[in-house]
């Protein structure tokens, strides 16, 4: 028996994946890598190395399938998993920062990250940038209500359990952001 597998729901999807259906996981691959992708550029604001942390979420997602509580909806479990992978990515990248940092002079130099050149981006893609890797600079607690709720248009009650937190908070944290991202964005 075959299904149409975009015309399943998430639900019916993680089911069939779970029965050994590789094609279902698939689906859901081609149905959220979308968002997933912005959702991980916004939080880490680079493009390539969000490429591979998008993949990386995908990877975790299947691993953690069997633990998916179809009660949740689909998305927002898969957040979860997106920004704890970004979270994870920082933790390594200033890991490696201070190594480069432990390295002699010269050895550091080639060990040490690429800035993307300022100069080339013109326009509303230099604003988009500027904004972008202000919004990188913001801690977590602050970074991540922000993205999903203005970015990735997710309610404050999603938000609030996506992030595990109440309403109320994710309004006094969008605020606090709000108000940080000025202050980077006016300084630089």
């Amino acid at each position: 028996m075959t299904h149409d597998l975009t015309d399943c729901s998430d639900n019916e999807l993680t089911a069939l994946a779970l029965a050994g259906q590789q094609t279902a996981f698939g689906e859901l691959v081609r149905r959220h890598q979308g968002w997933v992708f912005r959702l991980v550029r916004s939080h880490i604001g680079d493009s390539e190395e969000a490429v591979d942390v998008t993949q990386a979420s995908f990877i975790a997602a299947v691993g953690a399938l069997r633990r998916y509580d179809g009660e949740r909806l689909f998305r927002a479990w898969l957040s979860r998993i997106a920004i704890n992978k970004c979270k994870d990515w920082r933790r390594r990248r200033n890991v490696r920062r201070l190594f480069a940092f432990a390295l002699p002079m010269d050895e550091a130099y080639s060990v040490s990250e690429k800035t993307p050149d300022a100069e080339r981006v013109l326009g509303a893609n230099q604003d988009l940038a500027r904004t972008m890797s202000a919004i990188a600079e913001l801690p977590g607690t602050l970074k991540e209500p922000l993205i999903l709720r203005t970015i990735e248009g997710y309610s404050e009650a999603e938000t609030a359990q996506i992030l595990g937190i109440s309403q109320k908070a994710v309004e006094m944290r969008l605020y606090r952001a709000r108000v940080r991202l000025l202050a980077i964005l006016q300084d630089s």
